[in-house]
């Protein structure tokens, strides 16, 4: 079933939204984002420009299949070669597998295809989706799901209960909207997590494939 969403996304207005209304930066001060609009084209522009290799993920990529996500950043999957590309960007943080960056005012967090499950996502689970920016490479729905499922162990044993609540109900949205195949995504996950920690993935879906259940009885 699909149910896309067909309104075109404004990713900076999206971000600027978040920044303005976050109850911490109404405490914190002002908000600078006058700049915020072109900042974000020209981050796009750039990356086209420059034959960057890139995928949208994260909760703007969301923002393509399900309607009211917030989020402040903007999530890519990139090379470590794709950097040296695009030197305005500014690198605080990075791991073997994480990177942070920041292009003037925008915060960009980089999933780094160094990580086979990252590379995966952004060779075989991609797609173009219109945005009022321009056309930009965007996950599929099991690409994000993949994702998603990927993270949920790592942030089980952080103890990040607000950002597992987060994923987990990305999860439930996407596969009540979408009705993806689970099994092939699965199978994927297989590669890349332990038995303990696919085991885990696993019982939280089928979890959420009751919860869905219920709620379409409920509604029915």
């Amino acid at each position: 079933m699909e149910t896309i969403v067909t309104k075109r996304v404004h990713i900076g207005n999206v971000i600027r939204n978040a920044l303005v209304f976050n109850f911490r930066n109404s405490l914190g001060g002002a908000v600078m984002t006058d700049n915020l609009l072109q900042t974000v084209a020209r981050l796009f522009a750039l990356l086209d420009e420059r034959q960057t290799e890139y995928l949208l993920v994260g909760g703007i990529a969301l923002l393509q299949y399900i309607e009211g996500r917030n989020t402040q950043d903007i999530d890519l999957i990139m090379a470590v070669s794709s950097l040296e590309k695009l030197p305005e960007m500014q690198i605080s943080e990075q791991n073997a597998d994480f990177a942070r960056g920041q292009f003037n005012e925008l915060q960009i967090d980089l999933l780094l295809t160094r990580n086979k499950l990252f590379d995966k996502v952004r060779r075989e689970y991609a797609t173009t989706r219109p945005f009022i920016e321009q056309a930009i490479p965007c996950a599929t729905v099991e690409g994000l799901l993949l994702l998603k499922m990927y993270a949920l162990p790592s942030l089980y044993r952080q103890g990040s209960f607000a950002r597992v609540g987060i994923y987990e109900n990305d999860i439930a949205t996407l596969v009540q909207l979408y009705q993806p195949a689970l099994a092939p995504l699965f199978t994927e996950l297989a590669q890349h997590l332990s038995a303990t920690d696919l085991k885990a993935v696993r019982d939280i879906v089928a979890e959420i494939e009751q919860r869905i259940a219920r709620f379409q009885q409920k509604s029915s």
